[in-house]
């Protein structure tokens, strides 16, 4: 693998409750090819799911009951940000939910199934296309120990979202013990590059990756850590 192509995909409508993702994505990316990986935002994926949900619009604390509501756990607390960790296993800022990019008085939530939702896209896309391609459903994080967001894979279909490396060598020949690399969240990192927080570009297309990464996956399967192996909580 010596290159690797990141593509915008521009041109995609507001996406409204019952929109066909697919569809959508089908007519603005002409030149799908196997292969390739789709990276959708899960912002227009929980729209088009209809999992927005109403707010009060001019108090800015009314979406935090929903924090409540959305998380199974509370780590911590400091001021108005809640750390939680949701249904899915995700631990992240207020449960996910999100007032960015939505009309005024509504909140997104997260998907209930990102993984499912990246299957739906990708088998329709099969069905309409011919093409197998991979999709991952990303969304922004914050990291312990760093500033700064960003974007994460969520969900995914037709690609392992884990390379394990161990039992391989490196490049002088050591065995690898350890080392699991987390591609799912590598190429949504790398599309969130041309897709950017502040665009309405929500889907790109990450073209050139390892065909062997190309297999059945799912991120909450093979990424979110067991508790009794997480040091930190």
């Amino acid at each position: 693998m010596g290159s690797l192509a990141v593509i915008a995909v521009d041109g995609i409508p507001e996406v409204v409750p019952g929109a066909d993702l697919a569809d959508l994505i089908s007519d603005a990316a002409p030149d799908l090819r196997d292969h390739d990986c789709l990276v959708v935002t899960q912002k227009v994926v929980s729209k088009a799911e209809g999992r927005l949900v109403e707010i009060d619009p001019d108090d800015p604390l009314s979406h935090k009951p929903l924090v409540e509501q959305e998380s199974v756990r509370i780590l911590r607390r400091r001021g108005e940000l809640i750390i939680s960790q949701t249904s899915h296993g995700f631990v992240c800022a207020n449960a996910g939910i999100d007032l960015s990019n939505v009309g005024r008085g509504q909140a997104a939530l997260l998907p209930i199934d990102s993984d499912r939702s990246a299957r739906g896209i990708r088998d329709r896309l099969k069905a309409r296309r011919g093409v197998d391609l991979a999709v991952i459903v990303s969304d922004t994080f914050g990291r312990p120990w760093r500033r700064g967001v960003t974007d994460v894979a969520i969900g995914c279909a037709g690609i392992g979202a884990i390379a394990d490396l161990r039992g391989t060598q490196d490049a002088l020949g050591r065995e690898l013990q350890v080392t699991e690399v987390a591609i799912v969240d590598e190429i949504a990192a790398a599309a969130d590059l041309v897709m950017g927080k502040s665009t309405n570009t929500a889907v790109a297309i990450v073209r050139g990756l390892n065909p062997d990464w190309f297999r059945r996956g799912n991120v909450v399967g093979e990424i979110v850590r067991d508790p009794a192996e997480d040091l930190f909580r």
